[in-house]
């Protein structure tokens, strides 16, 4: 059994969406898919897509990122944690899965997050250019620290179920030092909004030998105090330099 890894797939991109219709019906019937999130905000496409690569490999592991908790396409417009609850549903229908997996060897374990500023205060520039600030619908006197908390607490069940060998992953960055750095032409510093330092402190109770995370859209991988942390994003379109745009196998079996 190989395991696989890719997030930030953002399949409202004709060229995206093209990618994933193309992903082979056979080579991968065996095969893990690690997706970590970024799929699409739009919850009948985000379905459809579940359901093509659930087609094309053993088992394909999940986990929501910021865009799919954006409310502003849906009608009526609804709260990010109500849209949340239907995402749980639509993975189960879809036949992918947002539960820990388990074989003889090793267990594949999603981890909920979101962003608690613990990289950094947001700007009054971040906040107003980054889209979660008007895509998404919290309930009342919950901020980004209050939600991170809420997502974090539903990994508890996950953590007190360890296993020997762990692979985790999450949409988030767990650590500040896998915040890739800014660009020349990057002027709002975007690390606020990146992940969250809790995160990793999760991380680190599994015992996870790898952790595989998205949402910068940066391709790395890199070892920390005895995890590997990989990203493996496929990004947009013009995105040809930070992201290999292929599947990359993280684990065999």
């Amino acid at each position: 059994m190989r395991i696989f890894a890719t997030s930030d797939v953002h399949a409202d991109f004709e060229q995206n969406a093209r990618w994933l219709r193309g992903l082979s019906l056979h080579d991968h019937q065996a095969d893990v898919l690690i997706l970590a999130g970024d799929v699409t905000d739009s919850l009948p496409l985000l379905a459809w897509c579940l359901e093509l690569v659930a087609r094309r490999f053993h088992k394909v592991m999940f986990v929501p990122g910021n865009h799919e908790l954006w409310t502003v396409r849906d009608r009526p417009r609804i709260g990010s944690l109500e849209k949340f609850q239907l995402i749980r549903e639509l993975v189960r229908n879809s036949g992918a899965s947002m539960e820990t997996f388990r074989t003889s060897q090793l267990a594949i374990v999603p981890l909920l997050s979101w962003y608690d500023y613990s990289f950094g205060t947001p700007s009054s520039e971040l906040q107003e250019a980054w889209m979660d600030f008007h895509a998404c619908v919290w309930p009342a006197a919950c901020g980004a620290p209050e939600i991170t908390t809420r997502f974090l607490a539903l990994n508890e069940t996950a953590l007190n179920e360890a296993d020997s060998k762990v692979i985790s992953f999450s949409h988030f960055l767990p650590r500040q030092e896998l915040v890739p750095r800014r660009s020349g032409t990057q002027t709002v510093d975007l690390s606020p909004v990146l992940g969250a330092d809790q995160l990793d402190r999760q991380v680190r109770r599994l015992g996870s030998i790898l952790h595989v995370y998205g949402h910068s859209h940066v391709n790395r991988r890199l070892v920390i105090d005895g995890v590997t942390y990989v990203n493996n994003a496929f990004g947009y379109p013009h995105e040809t330099t930070i992201a290999a745009k292929r599947l990359a196998c993280i684990f065999e079996l």
